[in-house]
């Protein structure tokens, strides 16, 4: 057999997926390793998704998505962050991982810097290295509350440096960022000429404070207008998005990138490329997620917020340090090194070096909770 290309070769694995697949094969584990929302689907969602192929609407949709769903997209985003977002500034896709494969094979080239937070998400550099370009990590320290800093960021930035990736709430850390953070950081990106992706996969998910989004400061679209500020509705930020963990649709596979305005016929060509389109029952089910009752949601996030509370109370009590989340799904604490293992009772959990370095190393407890009377979802 010919060989592969070096740089598949030399692709790192993703160890939360090692150590997920693992126990998945194991009968009975518990698995605490992946963001899986552990609640049932809505109804509606799924008479949508059922009711498509019921009529056989199977056929190919337009690259970017069947129309009401871009809407819903635009409308619920730019409902959230109070700002203008047209239809045609949403982009469907098939969950938030091909979203920002879709965003970096926008706007890198072979060579080209991409700056990603550490302690962060592994495939952030994965899919920049499957793509040629130069993953380069800028540091989140638990002493400034992982919020990134921008001198550090500055520090790093290179004439090969062409975006700044971002990740509020964070995956693993649960930082949120402030709004004065967040508008630094799109000065900083016009002030060096930065694109910036903005992974928002958990905006549903915060306590005590707001989610702000770099959207409400890009160009002309919000309080943050500045000058070069292009009229059609942004001019250097793409958001990733997804319905993932929001109304609990992981293996729909569905999300979407809204862009600066003008960019759909390049969007459209490189969404042809990667994957055509959505698949159109997915499609049905998030337009109904998005119109239909938002009980889920609202439901999701007091049951994370008061496992929080739970489990911060128990290891305060046991005076074991843990990382403060104001978002996300788990908790974490310092613990030695045994990443790509697993547990020994069962269970399967993500340790630091799958998520960084910055931390020392890092044991990440779920808190989405279990129901004992309904059984962990397993693949098929």
């Amino acid at each position: 057999m010919p060989e592969l290309s070096p740089h598949v070769r030399n692709a790192a694995a993703n160890q939360i997926r090692e150590i997920t697949q693992a126990a998945w094969a194991q009968p009975d584990s518990i698995v605490l390793s992946i963001g899986e929302p552990g609640f049932p689907t809505p109804p509606h969602i799924l008479e949508a998704a059922q009711a498509t192929l019921e009529r056989d609407e199977t056929g190919y949709t337009p690259n970017a998505g069947i129309t009401p769903l871009r809407a819903a997209f635009a409308e619920r985003v730019g409902r959230h962050h109070g700002i203008n977002v047209s239809p045609g500034r949403a982009f469907v896709t098939a969950g938030a991982q091909q979203g920002l494969h879709l965003a970096m094979s926008m706007l890198l080239d072979a060579g080209d810097e991409i700056l990603i937070p550490n302690p962060g998400y592994p495939t952030f550099a994965m899919t920049a290295r499957l793509l040629h370009a130069e993953p380069v990590e800028y540091p989140l320290y638990p002493e400034h509350d992982f919020q990134p800093r921008i001198a550090d960021i500055e520090a790093l930035i290179t004439d090969r440096t062409r975006v700044l990736l971002l990740n509020s709430p964070s995956n693993p850390l649960g930082a949120v960022f402030s709004a004065g953070l967040v508008r630094e950081l799109v000065e900083l990106a016009r002030r060096r000429d930065l694109w910036i992706i903005s992974d928002e996969c958990y905006e549903a998910f915060t306590y005590d404070v707001p989610h702000v989004s770099p959207l409400a400061y890009d160009g002309d679209s919000g309080a943050g207008s500045g000058a070069g500020a292009r009229a059609d509705g942004g001019e250097r930020v793409i958001v990733s998005v997804t319905l993932s963990k929001t109304y609990g649709l992981t293996g729909l596979r569905i999300g979407a990138l809204i862009t600066p305005s003008g960019l759909e016929t390049q969007m459209s060509t490189v969404m042809e490329s990667i994957v055509s389109c959505v698949a159109s029952p997915s499609q049905y089910a998030a337009l109904a997620a998005l119109t239909g009752p938002q009980d889920y949601v609202s439901a999701a996030a007091a049951h994370y917020r008061a496992n929080r509370d739970a489990a911060s109370a128990v290891l305060d009590a046991k005076e074991s340090p843990i990382s403060r989340h104001r978002g996300f799904l788990s908790l974490g604490r310092p613990v030695p090194r045994f990443a790509g293992q697993r547990a020994g009772l069962g269970a399967a959990i993500p340790c630091g070096p799958g998520r960084g370095s910055c931390t020392g190393h890092g044991l990440w407890l779920d808190r989405r909770g279990l129901d004992p009377h309904r059984p962990v979802r397993r693949p098929r």
